[in-house]
């Protein structure tokens, strides 16, 4: 149980190495770059009616535009440490993740399309009696692979590269910085988690709010945070050109085509 905590000081304690030839100033930023746009999309994340930092009408344009930005930090990762390991890694990772990011972005809009809305809080009102995973099972199903793929977790975690030498795109971090790329994807798990739960899940459902409404929002995050790790555990990496070809040739065209069904369905409506 100790473990985390012992890891924590561990990472505080160890010296910070930097290549000598590295970029100083974007070296310092890029894991701050990677983990806090991750950490802003919980501004808009509501836990119940009225549970939740911002209500801001544009909600799911926020949280698409803010976690676009951590592609960023994977980038200038790799490229500000001055080395080619690196640099490759941050390239591939980067590839990747605008993919996935593609197919989620494709899968929400249906979503969107039959609320009429783009805030979170009204997505979730819209799912009484039936929550949108029943209604839109293509679109869900997507959503939550391409979820994993952004998390860079298993089976989809080729920016780790844990198969070669290197590590991928933070090859050259060491100390509390390495860390903060390590905390930039757990934090990513839970924001993934939360927002399967409101975009597809009711959130709140089946209460109206309140505490009952809290847990049950909680008890769905913490069903697809079990269900991150335990495909982490059991499922083999997939291979780099089959990682690519899954995202343009099957879940784009899948969300593509739940999207236009949707878009139909509002209109006959």
């Amino acid at each position: 149980m100790f473990q985390p905590l012992a890891d924590v000081i561990k990472l505080l304690t160890k010296e910070e190495i930097r290549s000598a030839g590295a970029s100083r100033w974007l070296h310092v930023v890029t894991p701050i770059l990677t983990l806090v746009p991750v950490m802003l999309v919980f501004a808009v994340i509501p836990a119940g009616p009225s549970l939740h930092l911002a209500d801001v009408s544009i909600g799911y344009l926020f949280v698409a535009a803010v976690s676009s930005i951590g592609v960023y930090g994977v980038v200038l990762g790799g490229w500000s440490s001055n080395s080619k390991y690196a640099l490759l890694g941050g390239l591939r990772s980067s590839a990747q993740l605008i993919s996935y990011e593609l197919a989620q972005g494709r899968a929400a809009p249906g979503v969107i399309a039959a609320t009429g809305s783009v805030s979170l809080a009204r997505i979730v009102e819209a799912q009484f009696p039936l929550p949108f995973a029943i209604v839109q099972p293509i679109g869900f199903l997507v959503f939550v692979i391409a979820s994993i793929a952004e998390a860079s977790r298993a089976p989809f975690d080729l920016p780790e590269a844990e198969q070669e030498l290197g590590a991928g795109y933070h090859t050259e971090y060491s100390s509390f910085r390495f860390a903060l790329f390590q905390l930039a994807e757990y934090v990513h798990v839970l924001a993934a988690a939360a927002l399967i739960a409101v975009l597809f899940l009711g959130g709140w459902w089946p209460f109206d709010g309140g505490w009952l409404g809290v847990a049950a929002f909680a008890a769905k995050m913490a069903l697809f945070i079990f269900l991150f790790i335990w495909i982490r555990a059991t499922t083999p990496r997939v291979r780099y050109d089959r990682l690519m070809v899954f995202a343009w040739k099957v879940l784009i065209p899948a969300a593509l085509v739940n999207l236009l069904v949707v878009s139909l369905w509002v209109v006959l409506r």
